[in-house]
């Protein structure tokens, strides 16, 4: 087994279109995608279609020599008037694997015609609550599910908005408790001269007051958070479902922007990340979700499922690999229980290959995979063996929500959200510097001035060509990685009132 982790790789195979085909890269190396040989794509390759490239652009796109940066064309307006830019990797993947969306969306009552579907389009209907979307996700193991989630996410999260619309529509009043089949509040007062249904539980709290006094309150922000994060469900159960159907290659780790009444709500599955730029001063909006960040979890889950470690790893931690010779000697460990380090006696047992191992940002699950939270990943397995990963990896994000109606914006705050690439030689306070210091000597009447500052932050995580590599200005490596970034101006929605 410890020969198949070390030789873990990805195969490679030629071409443009079939963006199933990959290097391997540093979230995932094991198998996927058996049994997809030969079906249709969901999605075609592309990149996001508010870039609006030509055939030619998209090929430029994709040169992993001069890696170009491309941006918004002058003349395209993002809602908010966002700014937008994107990169390609220095070479371990054939094509850019991160994907971007950013859709204006009106959230309605569903009908009952369309109730279940997540493809349906506003068709220029400006009707309803407005819902504004921005969303990175970074592939790994092929571009499919990164697609396929630029393409749905937002459109899910609409419909699930739609399904509480009437709460929406009256934010005052605290949602019920209980909804009747047909959405609307279900009362649980019996109707004055009324008698009790006999079927009723005899030593049920009948007292209105009393009843009053249990019931947990349950606000109207905590339910779209709620909403978010079972879209985010949904999409990964999606992606699952049309696997059997269509070639729909690895996983993506997922950012989500979604500004409704007033509110930012940012949501994040994986490791990209998301910082608010406020009178100089950095909020930040995400944490990452690694095997670092996560060990307990993922520990938790092999001590209480060891058939998912498959007889060849072991949930508990140690600082290296054990020797057989240290047998019976005493080592420092830790487990799912612990946040510090103890001796243990070694057996036997903790020969076998660590659940975790590796530190920082090269840090796996089961030698395979640099993230624990995403979309996609349903037929992820250890190299050449029958163990999956997916068991340990969650879709859920973890949610954060920022009140815009709370503070005041001028034209240089900003929320910066963008993929791995940025971060990994970046970091929040840096990024602050570069994009207030680059917005304070930019036009503020520029249509064009968040893009430009997304384009001077990528091009300072991605350095420049040296003989030794992507070089950032003292030398140190710049980021080899797919970059994608979104600069969102936080006074953007007056303009759009």
């Amino acid at each position: 087994m410890i020969s198949k982790v070390k030789n873990a790789m990805s195969n490679l195979v030629g071409g443009m279109m079939p963006h199933g085909h990959h290097h391997h890269n540093h979230h995932s190396g094991g198998g996927q995608n058996s049994g997809q040989e030969g079906l249709p794509h969901r999605f075609p390759y592309g990149r996001p279609d508010f870039l609006d490239l030509t055939p030619e652009l998209l090929q430029y796109s994709t040169e992993h020599a001069s890696r170009p940066v491309v941006t918004l064309k002058r003349g395209t307006r993002l809602p908010w008037g966002a700014g937008y830019a994107e990169a390609i990797n220095a070479g371990k993947s054939m094509l850019n694997e991160d994907q971007a969306s950013c859709e204006k969306l009106f959230v309605r009552k569903p009908s009952s015609k369309h109730r279940n579907s997540t493809l349906v389009d506003d068709n220029g209907d400006n009707t309803g609550i407005p819902l504004h979307f921005w969303g990175v996700f970074d592939g790994h193991a092929g571009s499919g599910a990164a697609i396929m989630a630029s393409k749905l996410l937002h459109r899910i999260i609409r419909d699930g908005l739609g399904e509480i619309c009437h709460l929406l529509e009256n934010p005052n009043s605290a949602p019920p408790i209980c909804l009747a089949k047909n959405g609307s509040p279900f009362q649980t007062e019996a109707k004055k001269g009324g008698t009790q249904d006999s079927g009723e539980d005899a030593d049920a709290v009948c007292d209105a007051s009393v009843r009053f006094h249990m019931e947990k309150v349950v606000s109207l922000e905590s339910l779209v958070m709620g909403v978010i994060e079972t879209a985010f469900k949904q999409m990964d159960d999606l992606i699952e479902k049309e696997k059997t159907s269509y070639a729909i290659s690895g996983g993506c780790c997922a950012l989500a922007v979604v500004y409704l009444m007033g509110k930012l709500y940012v949501a994040n599955a994986g490791d990209s990340r998301a910082i608010i730029i406020r009178n100089n001063e950095v909020i930040p909006m995400t944490n990452e979700f690694t095997p670092e960040s996560e060990r307990q979890r993922l520990q938790y889950l092999g001590f209480l499922r060891p058939e998912l470690l498959g007889n060849e790893f072991t949930h508990i931690e140690f600082p290296r690999r054990i020797q057989h010779s240290e047998l019976g000697k005493k080592m420092l460990y830790r487990d799912h229980t612990m946040t510090g380090w103890a001796y243990k006696t070694i057996v036997e047992d903790d020969l076998k290959f660590p659940l975790i191992y590796g530190e920082g940002k090269k840090a796996r699950v089961m030698a395979t995979i640099g993230v624990t939270r995403g979309l996609g990943d349903h037929d992820l397995k250890v190299y050449n063996s029958n163990i999956y990963i997916k068991p340990f990896l969650s879709c859920v994000p973890e949610v954060k929500v920022y009140n815009l109606d709370e503070n005041k914006h001028g034209p240089d705050d900003v929320l910066v959200m963008g993929t791995d690439g940025l971060w990994d030689v970046t970091t929040d306070k840096e990024v602050a510097e570069a994009v207030s210091n680059y917005l304070s000597r930019c036009d503020p009447s520029d249509p064009m001035r968040y893009t430009l500052a997304a384009q001077e932050l990528l091009m300072r995580s991605r350095g420049v060509l040296k003989e030794r590599g992507w070089r950032l200005p003292n030398e140190k490596l710049g980021s080899g990685d797919d970059i994608t970034v979104f600069i969102i101006p936080l006074a953007g929605h007056e303009s759009e009132t």
